[in-house]
């Protein structure tokens, strides 16, 4: 450990707001994971001085959300971890839109909106992740997502310059965006709603709740959706048909309720969890010719 680097850190976030060797296990929907070297949880003004001093001392960095799309090594992750979560998390409404900072739950930020009759974001309520990863990757669920919504957001460049982008700069796709190539830091996004009916609101979210407790394992800990959608196919549906519905490798399991999960049935490790990928990937190209692309990212080593 850098004494100095660490004695630095802890006077820009306060030493109740890092820590060194955190388990990654904690931080992550999978629940597994090794340690972070260094692991800090800023407040938005608070990541470009922790950029900056990474960049002095010459620590590598990442960021995270909530964790929810996400698989960490066993052997963990050298440098340092920001997580943008309950430090970064403030939401605001101003007219027909709401701005939330990026460690904000989509959760939160939908429920903000149902709060004061604000329609559009209803679709997000049951997604277990944050602003920042949401946008980052385009997150949508049930016939909705992001761009649909999204009208800016502020970001941190990797020279530590504040940078306003409109939605159309970003490169919206299916679960994607330009944000990791071109090595952003969210810090905050603007949403366009409109006015509807509270009443109509609260019931579409809880119709979205209920069809999300039937159909998904939300008894075990997971990532959410495994893989992307093939063009033309639906990813469960050709996992269970090439017989791989409760396949198991050591604790990490094809969920026998939705076969487009992986689930941390029992104590597995991330090395678990990932060898079974590959297998649903290779099983599925052998019997279909369809490679699956993960939406789960692999940080850390292995």
């Amino acid at each position: 450990m850098n004494v100095e680097f660490y004695s630095h850190l802890q006077q820009i976030v306060g030493t109740g707001q890092c820590q060194t060797e955190e388990s990654m296990a904690a931080h992550t929907t999978f629940r597994v994971g090794g340690h972070a070297e260094y692991f800090v949880r800023p407040s938005v003004d608070q990541v470009q001085p922790v950029l900056a001093l990474c960049q002095e001392y010459g620590i590598s960095w990442s960021v995270i959300g909530n964790g929810s799309n996400l698989l960490v090594g066993d052997k963990g992750i050298r440098g340092l971890v920001m997580e943008l979560g309950k430090m970064a998390s403030q939401i605001s409404v101003k007219g027909d839109c709401i701005r939330a900072e990026a460690g904000a739950l989509l959760s939160q930020a939908a429920k903000c909106a149902a709060s004061h009759s604000l329609s559009g974001m209803e679709f997000a309520a049951g997604i277990p992740g944050s602003i920042g990863g949401a946008v980052v990757m385009n997150a949508g669920a049930y016939g909705g997502e992001i761009s649909q919504i999204l009208r800016k957001i502020m970001v941190l460049t990797e020279d530590g310059q504040e940078k306003t982008l409109q939605a159309e700069e970003l490169g919206l796709g299916y679960r994607k965006s330009c944000i990791p190539r071109e090595h952003y830091i969210v810090l905050w996004a603007e949403f366009q709603l409109h006015p509807g009916s509270l009443s109509e609101i609260e019931g579409k979210m809880a119709k979205l709740k209920e069809q999300r407790t039937l159909k998904q394992p939300l008894e075990y800990p997971s990532a959410g959706s495994t893989f992307k959608r093939p063009e033309g196919y639906f990813a469960g549906k050709l996992i269970q048909d090439a017989g791989l519905r409760g396949c198991q490798i050591g604790g990490a399991q094809i969920s026998e309720k939705h076969c487009g999960f992986l689930v941390n049935k029992d104590h597995a490790t991330a090395m678990e969890i990932r060898q079974l990928i590959r297998h649903v990937q290779e099983e599925v190209q052998k019997k279909f010719g369809v490679w699956l692309e993960t939406e789960v990212k692999f940080m850390g080593e292995f």
